[in-house]
């Protein structure tokens, strides 16, 4: 382990709520991994305090005035020597977001001692590997669950399925729910990796065993647990140009 692996993390804490900053700094005091640096009340200020400070770790409010939270994310995100970033929010509608510009984690508030330890965790164990190569397509999303959020791989989902504004994310025998179209969704998932097949239904491809015709030029997709799903007309040659027909 390098001797940096060691330190703390310098750990700056950006919340336009003092009461919130003043919970999150109690909190801190308790975990050893995090030295608190600073504070700041507005995204505008978290931009001069980590040029001034180079913090290691920014904890980070998503809804502030003028300059939000993703809107500083961004900014980091183009740095060469960028901090970690764990969103801490009362908003659960902004994961999909906030894990485009690779977060570590994405917190609720209220937030509990246990939980934040898990998300400094997560990024202390990210300190010794390498920055993941950009990528336009997804490797993970965060879904709402109970009172905190689930960290689901792309590679667990099976089928994604429209719910009206939302979409239903089905893992083997579980499924999820996320304030996501499914339009949206589609262009940010790997081409090669999945397929949409109907308006209201995406299919991973390797889960696909087989195309049907029903007649009338109606086809379905056969799933590997004999579940055949009807394909849209408008998405039928794509799904046969995968099946090399």
């Amino acid at each position: 382990m390098a001797e940096d692996d060691d330190k703390p993390f310098r750990t700056l804490i950006v919340d336009d709520e003092p009461l919130a900053v003043e919970r999150m700094q109690v909190i801190c005091a308790k975990l050893p991994e995090l030295a608190v640096v600073g504070t700041a009340s507005d995204g505008a200020a978290a931009l001069r305090l980590v040029e001034a400070l180079s913090p290691d770790l920014v904890l980070l409010d998503m809804t502030m005035p003028e300059v939000d939270g993703l809107s500083v994310a961004r900014k980091l995100a183009k740095r060469a020597q960028r901090p970690a970033v764990i969103f801490v929010t009362a908003h659960d509608n902004f994961a999909v977001e906030a894990f485009d510009l690779d977060a570590v984690d994405y917190v609720l508030k209220p937030v509990a001692h246990e939980r934040l330890a898990r998300a400094i965790e997560r990024a202390v164990s990210r300190r010794s590997k390498p920055v993941r190569s950009e990528s336009k397509w997804l490797a993970e999303l965060w879904v709402p669950h109970r009172s905190e959020l689930l960290r689901i791989e792309i590679d667990q989902i099976d089928r994604i399925d429209a719910e009206r504004d939302y979409v239903r994310l089905h893992l083997d025998d579980r499924s999820y729910l996320l304030l996501q179209t499914i339009a949206g969704l589609e262009e940010r998932l790997d081409p090669a990796e999945f397929i949409r097949v109907h308006r209201s239904t995406i299919l991973r491809r390797d889960r696909i065993r087989g195309l049907r015709h029903d007649g009338l030029g109606v086809w379905s997709a056969e799933l590997e647990d004999g579940e055949a799903v009807r394909i849209g007309r408008t998405y039928l040659p794509k799904v046969k140009a995968m099946a090399g027909r």
